[in-house]
């Protein structure tokens, strides 16, 4: 019998600033609710999840403002660009989730939107609470600190 190939992981959208605005407390890996023409979208890659954040309604946790754009070859049956999208998570996650939300004053930060091995479609969720201004000053002298720490032992030998 032929090996069936394993896909890679594909990254579609990283929401990059989320590192630095946000102290990341926990990840969480999300299913996410798609029609047919989202998909084929997304697998073009153009899409965007930099502003965008999830909240809960209604006991359900809920993709708010991601950006997927519509999909060109689609006629009539085209999807909302910023539609709100259903996340798909276990009871007991909703729960833990929806208590840090509302007890600790976290909120839920999309990192990743990415196609799985199975080529699923997934959000990797965080856990995350806001950082202060003078928290991303010391972020930012951490990092150049870093590089020129790399810098340095480079010279050297």
């Amino acid at each position: 019998m032929a090996e069936k190939k394993e896909r890679p992981i594909k990254v579609v959208a990283e929401n990059r600033k989320a590192r630095f605005n946000y102290a990341i407390e926990d990840t969480v890996e999300t299913g996410i609710a798609l029609t047919g023409t989202e998909v084929k979208s997304i697998r073009n890659g153009k899409t965007t999840i930099a502003e965008s954040y999830a909240d809960s309604k209604d006991g359900e946790i809920w993709l708010i403002n991601a950006n997927i754009p519509e999909y060109l070859q689609a006629n009539r049956f085209n999807h909302e660009p910023k539609r709100p999208r259903k996340l798909l998570l276990h009871r007991k996650q909703i729960n833990k989730l929806m208590g840090a939300v509302d007890r600790e004053g976290m909120t839920l930060i999309p990192l990743k939107l990415y196609f799985n091995e199975r080529g699923r479609a997934k959000l990797l969720l965080a856990i995350a609470k806001g950082k202060k201004l003078h928290d991303k000053r010391e972020t930012e002298k951490k990092r150049d600190w870093g590089r020129e720490k790399g810098r340095l032992m480079r010279a050297r030998g």
